[in-house]
Order: structure tokens, then C-alpha cells, then sequence
């Protein structure tokens, strides 16, 4: 009985202790309001794009001089004011993750109330441009940055843990969907999940969806599907979508990364010394993409792919191709914004392509599957991309199916793309800090 008592006093003490307490209040009050401002940019992204088709009705012309222009005034403001907004904003929080172990200090390069503020205002601009961009990355490394600021405010000092839930409950909130943040937490962000954080982490991600929720009401982000498997010979539709959606998937982050990492030696660094130049040019081949297929590239990709899922409405053949280059060219060009959403609308448009092939099986059916596929592919996160598309979507009849093909993009696109896009550019990161620090200490 004494050892037992033992035992229990430190857990005791813990549960008394008023640091704890205070601890537990700023991830929960942080959690909320990283919920709050993930609506806010939900919000504010939704009328860009409004805004971008508005203008893009009056006059079709309007992309091919808007499209250029934004990408340049946006790659000049990200080098200018707001350098580590660029990109998705994942591998930055990868990144802090990394470097807040040994040099804390550095953190305010990649996560920062200056990162919330230009992650947010070039998001809404890069939209309002109709770049092939989404918020759900960008609001991972938002939501990483706004704990970290509740952090400061606390006198928390765990920061590993204020990022990794700050970034999983960005996806929980930006998605609805807070089993997918919680997953995501585990599998992308958080190399080694700790036991006496995971708890307090978890009920932060759930804080953030309840927020979300209650913001916007209960809803699936792609609406309710009710595709279904038939029979055991539909089973070549997991297959189709599994090994086309991987090898796309990982052919896409392989020239991403090559892009992004290795640009300056394309054209002896010509396109790499003009930053500027090359984003208007991406913007550019983007605009004509667009124009030439009738605005469906543009944007998120949320209204095509609701289209594909619930056959709403009429999708040219070839979309999810030029979906994935148009968001590949938005990706390099070096302005802020994710590929989540888009990916997830590339892959619905691949997959009702490849319908085809199995033309058995309903497009809708065929979209699911090419929505997780790819999106497995791209990102190499499997249980991430089941999850996610299983939320968002609401489709349970589907389980199976999702998991398994999931599963088999992420092993092909591990032949393609030996190593995960989002750790891959992490790198970078890591690396330009290092730079830094040791440009820092040789002027010292």
C-alpha cells in the first residue's frame, strides 16, 4: 500500500501543480483559436477565388495579364518582407521542429506573427490571382506560428510540442476533420510522438475541429458521397488508381523537389538569379492553361472535384493532368500556398480519367479513388490521405477500398520518389538556417 502511494504522489503532485494547469489552458486556449483564424482564412481564400471568377467572366482576358503580374508582385514581396512564407508552409513547421532542439532562437524565421500575417495576406493575393494553390498547408505553418505565439504568451516553454499541435490542429480545423490531424500529427509532423504530451496534444486538435465546427457548422468537405465497390472485379479500379496515382503522385514531387531545390542549375542559374522573372513566367503558362481549359485549374480545385465526386456538374477529360501542372508550376514559382487541395482535385480529375480503363465502375467511384491515390502519392503520407479523404467525404462503404489504395500509391511512389516531398524540402530549410548561423558567426 505504502509503494503504491509512492507511486501516485508524482502524478498527484502533477495533477495539483498550478504550472500544469497552466500548460493545459494556453494548448487549449491556442487550439481555439487556432480553430478561429483556420476559418478566417478559410474565409477570406473562398472570396478571393469569388472575386478572381468574377473578373475572369467579365473578361476571359483578364488572367493572362493578372495571372503573371500577381506571381511577380508576390515572389518579390515573399523575398522582401516575408522570406519562409514561401511554399506549403509543412516543410517549415518540419523544419522548426528540427532547429528548435538546438537553436531556438531561430524560430522567428519560419514561425512568427510576421509568418501569419504574409502567409495570410499572399495566400488570399495568390488566389485572387487564380495561382493552383491551397490554404491547408499554409495553414499548418499559420497554426504552428499562432501556438507558438499562445506559447510566448504562456511562458510555455515546450515548443516542440506547441508545434506539433499547432500544425496538426491547423489541418483539423482547415478540413473539419479532426481524426485526419491527429494522424497527421503522428505520421508527418511528429517524428517521435512523446507519450506525456500526446494526450494534451490530441485534445488540442480536437479543440481546434470543435472551433471550426462551430464556426461553420457540421460539414463534409466534399459533401456526403455514397460511391460503393460492387463486386470483387471493381477490385481493378484499386489497382488502376493505386499505381497510376503513385506514379503520377511521386513523379510530381519529384520534379517539385527538383524545382524548388535544384532550379540554379537549370539554364546555368539564369531562371534562379531572376526569382521575380520566372514566377511571372510560371504565372504566365499558368494563366494560358487556364484560359485554354475554360478556368478549371485555377484555384483550390474545390468545386471540380465536388463536381467529379458527385456528378454535379460536367468536367473536361485531361483535367486532372493540367490540374497537376498548374499546380506544379504555382508550387516552383516560389509564392505561398499549399498543394492539398489541389492535389486531392488533380487526383479526382485522374482518376475519372482512368475510368476508362475500368469503365465497369461508376466515375464517381473511380474519382474517390483517384483522389486518394495520388494524393498518397504525393505526399507519402498513407494513413494520412486514407483518413483525410474518408472525413472529408463521409463515404464508409469505402473503407476498404480508400486503405487499399492508398497503401499501394505510397509503395509506388516510393520507387519514383525515394524520399517524403514534405521532409525532402524541410531540408532546405534546415540547410538555409545552418547558412545563416554560420554567415552569423564568421561577421562575429
Amino acid at each position: 500500500m505504502a509503494k503504491d502511494l509512492r507511486r501516485l504522489r508524482p502524478i498527484i503532485s502533477r495533477w495539483m501543480s498550478l504550472r500544469h494547469w497552466r500548460s493545459q489552458l494556453v494548448f487549449w486556449s491556442g487550439g481555439l483559436l487556432v480553430g478561429v483564424v483556420a476559418v478566417f482564412v478559410a474565409v477570406i481564400c473562398d472570396r478571393a477565388q469569388d472575386i478572381f471568377r468574377m473578373a475572369r467572366g467579365f473578361y476571359w482576358w483578364i488572367p493572362l495579364i493578372l495571372t503573371p503580374l500577381g506571381f511577380a508582385a508576390s515572389a518579390w514581396a515573399t523575398r522582401r518582407w516575408f522570406t519562409g512564407t514561401q511554399g506549403s508552409g509543412i516543410p517549415q513547421v518540419i523544419a522548426a521542429t528540427e532547429i528548435v532542439r538546438h537553436h531556438p532562437d531561430a524560430l522567428d524565421r519560419l514561425v512568427s506573427i510576421r509568418i501569419i500575417i504574409g502567409k495570410t495576406l499572399l495566400l488570399f493575393f495568390g488566389l485572387l490571382c487564380g495561382a493552383s494553390i491551397g490554404r491547408e498547408g499554409p495553414t499548418v505553418q499559420i497554426g504552428a506560428s499562432v501556438m507558438r505565439l499562445a506559447g510566448k504568451v504562456g511562458r510555455i516553454g515546450n515548443e516542440s510540442a506547441l508545434l506539433l499541435a499547432g500544425g496538426a490542429a491547423g489541418v483539423a480545423a482547415a478540413f473539419n476533420t479532426p481524426l485526419a490531424g491527429i494522424v497527421f500529427a503522428i505520421e508527418e509532423l511528429g517524428k517521435s510522438f512523446e507519450q506525456r504530451t500526446s494526450g494534451t496534444v490530441i485534445f488540442t486538435v480536437m479543440l481546434a475541429g470543435i472551433a471550426s465546427l462551430g464556426l461553420l457548422g457540421d460539414y463534409t468537405y466534399f459533401g456526403r458521397n455514397t460511391t460503393h465497390i460492387m463486386g470483387w472485379q471493381d477490385a481493378v479500379a484499386v489497382l488502376v488508381c493505386g499505381i497510376g496515382g503513385g506514379l503520377i503522385g511521386g513523379g510530381f514531387s519529384r520534379a517539385l523537389v527538383f524545382g524548388t531545390k535544384r532550379l540554379g542549375s537549370v539554364f546555368n542559374g539564369a531562371l534562379a538569379k531572376r526569382p521575380v522573372m520566372f514566377a511571372a513566367l510560371c504565372g504566365l503558362l499558368v494563366a494560358i492553361i487556364g484560359v485554354s481549359t475554360g478556368g478549371t485549374i485555377f484555384g483550390t480545385g474545390y468545386t471540380e472535384a465536388k463536381a467529379l465526386l458527385t456528378g454535379g456538374g460536367h468536367i473536361s477529360h485531361g483535367y486532372g493532368v493540367l490540374k497537376v501542372l498548374g499546380t506544379l508550376l504555382s508550387c516552383v514559382s516560389g509564392i505561398p500556398g499549399g498543394i492539398f487541395a489541389p492535389s486531392l482535385a488533380a487526383g479526382a480529375g485522374l482518376g475519372a480519367d482512368l475510368q476508362m480503363l475500368v469503365p465497369m465502375v461508376p466515375v464517381a467511384t473511380m474519382a474517390l479513388l483517384g483522389m486518394v491515390g495520388y494524393f498518397s502519392g504525393v505526399v507519402q503520407s498513407p494513413l494520412t490521405s486514407f483518413v483525410i479523404v474518408l472525413e472529408m467525404t463521409n463515404d464508409h462503404d469505402m473503407v476498404i477500398p480508400l486503405m487499399a489504395t492508398s497503401l499501394l500509391a505510397y509503395g509506388v511512389s516510393k520507387l519514383v520518389c525515394p524520399r517524403p516531398l514534405y521532409h525532402s524540402l524541410s531540408q532546405g530549410f534546415v540547410k538555409q538556417e545552418r547558412e545563416l548561423r554560420g554567415e552569423t558567426a564568421k561577421k562575429g
